[in-house]
């Protein structure tokens, strides 16, 4: 039976990866050596490290003036990354959701952060409007796409101070507007590549301006000049995400998956917006991810809950079980998951309605 990966990370990668990181793990480059067992400073993985950068910058139409890093750490380190280099007096944080006000949480420690709008009452469902963003705040805080709850910010937002963003979850789903951010973060364990990398997009303009003090580690600027090799990086995973990215681009580049992920997520949104028996968690179109998809039983059919959940196992649906302080299902559409492995969910779905 064909299994179908549906968690939310780490989660699918493209075949395509697996295959050439299996290959690179046997031998990298023809040295004779295992990508795991290659020094970072040899030639073969320095041009690894700049051709992954060259297609991050390419698929992005990232301009002049930013800088791509590869650093440790995950996402959860750059919630005081980013407030440690960036905020001297004041950011905003907009939050919807988990990662949203653990980034908000560590940005306290180290000064005066505000939160502008929260969905928190209404257990993150929506992506809060009409807010008004502090223009006396050095940076406004954002997360894209919100992987527990299912929301998604789809449009790249136009704001008078520098714009941060943790995209985690969703980058290279959709063309991004990079001029629009100060800096762009996240990990790897969604559309790029296994655990273990961090991603981040810094325009160079807006380091430097901060009086504290800075760990070597937590500066940007030293990071910049190592060229992400202030430390050993994390030499595996940057050879996956090469993969990904060369993936992506025989596929057409981000516009073209953005067009698979938006069809894939429209077949299982109708699908729940249709079935008797399940619900949307997200009722704004406008609001929901396409990356995680999420609903829960109609308030009639609660007690098949369980029921479904084993169905759906038996069925080969691997990863659907809603995050633990949601409950319910939540199925992760990235960009590596065939539009062929929703539809067959779909079926299960459709299935198990005709049994109920």
């Amino acid at each position: 039976m064909k299994k179908h990966n549906f968690y939310a990370g780490p989660s699918i990668l493209p075949q395509y990866t697996i295959e050439k990181s299996i290959e690179g793990i046997k031998e990298f480059a023809g040295t004779g050596l295992s990508i795991l067992e290659i020094s970072h400073r040899s030639k073969e993985f320095v041009a690894c490290m700049n051709d992954t950068i060259a297609l991050f910058k390419e698929l992005l139409d990232i301009p002049a003036g930013y800088h791509v890093l590869f650093l440790g750490g995950g996402a959860s380190m750059q919630f005081c990354m980013v407030p440690m280099n960036l905020m001297e007096k004041k950011s905003a944080y907009l939050n919807t959701g988990e990662w949203a006000g653990k980034a908000l949480k560590e940005a306290k420690l180290l000064g005066n952060a505000v939160e502008v709008a929260s969905s928190k009452e209404q257990l993150f469902n929506y992506i809060p409007k009409n807010y008004t963003i502090p223009d006396d705040a050095d940076y406004f805080h954002i997360t894209t796409n919100n992987t527990i709850y299912g929301t998604e910010i789809k449009k790249d937002m136009d704001v008078k101070i520098p714009l941060v963003a943790d995209m985690s979850s969703d980058i290279f789903s959709r063309p991004v507007d990079i001029s629009k951010y100060a800096l762009i973060y996240g990990g790897a364990q969604k559309n790029l590549a296994p655990a273990g990398v961090t991603f981040v997009i810094v325009k160079e303009d807006v380091l430097g301006k901060v009086s504290r003090p800075l760990p070597s580690m937590l500066d940007y600027r030293v990071h910049i000049k190592g060229e992400s090799m202030f430390n050993t990086p994390p030499v595996f995973a940057i050879f996956a995400a090469q993969q990904t990215l060369k993936w992506l681009k025989e596929l057409g580049g981000v516009g073209a998956i953005q067009k698979k992920n938006i069809e894939k997520a429209a077949i299982l949104y109708n699908e729940i917006d249709r079935n008797k028996l399940f619900k949307p968690t997200i009722s704004d179109p406008e609001d929901r991810s396409l990356m995680n998809i999420c609903w829960v039983m109609s308030d009639n059919y609660k007690e098949l809950e369980k029921p479904f959940s084993d169905f759906a196992k038996s069925n080969g649906m691997l990863g659907i079980e809603g995050h633990r302080s949601v409950g319910g299902f939540r199925a992760s559409t990235y960009n590596a998951m065939p539009r062929e492995s929703v539809e067959a969910l779909v079926g299960v779905m459709k299935e198990f309605e005709s049994k109920n």
